[in-house]
C-alpha cells in the first residue's frame, strides 16, 4: 500500500485569514475553499490546510504553559532571512524571542511559531 501526507493541517480560530497569510507568505494560492487548502497549484504534493477550531487558544512562545507541546512548527526555507522576516511582519506575523537557534522565529497571525531559515542555517 502506497501512502503519502496529503495535507499538513493547522488549527486556528480564523481559517480564511490564516490560509491567506500563508498563501501570501509562500507565494502560493488557495486551491480549495470548501476546506481551506493552500499550495503552489492543484497538483502540488506539499499543501497546508486550515481547520477552524471553536475556542482556539494559540501557543505562546516560549511560555511553557502555552507553547508545549506546540501544535506545529514549520521551518520555511528562504533565500534571505532578513527580507523574509520583513515580509512576514508586513503580512501580520510577530517576532518571537530568540532562544539561541540559527533561524529567526516568528508567529503567524494565529500564534503558531515558524522559522525562516536561509541557506546554511
Amino acid at each position: 500500500m502506497a501512502a503519502h501526507i496529503r495535507n499538513i493541517v493547522i488549527e486556528c480560530g480564523d481559517a480564511r485569514a490564516l490560509a491567506t497569510f500563508y498563501a501570501e507568505l509562500l507565494g502560493w494560492r488557495i486551491i480549495r475553499t470548501d476546506w481551506l487548502v493552500v499550495a503552489e497549484d492543484e497538483h502540488s504534493t506539499t499543501r497546508l490546510a486550515f481547520e477552524e477550531v471553536p475556542g482556539y487558544r494559540p501557543p505562546r512562545w516560549p511560555d511553557p504553559e502555552r507553547s508545549y507541546p506546540q501544535q506545529l512548527h514549520l521551518d520555511i526555507g528562504v533565500d534571505d532571512a532578513g527580507e523574509a522576516v520583513a515580509r512576514a511582519l508586513r503580512l501580520g506575523a510577530t517576532r518571537l524571542p530568540d532562544l539561541g537557534g540559527s533561524c529567526p522565529v516568528l508567529a503567524d497571525p494565529a500564534g503558531h511559531p515558524f522559522c525562516l531559515c536561509a541557506p546554511g542555517q
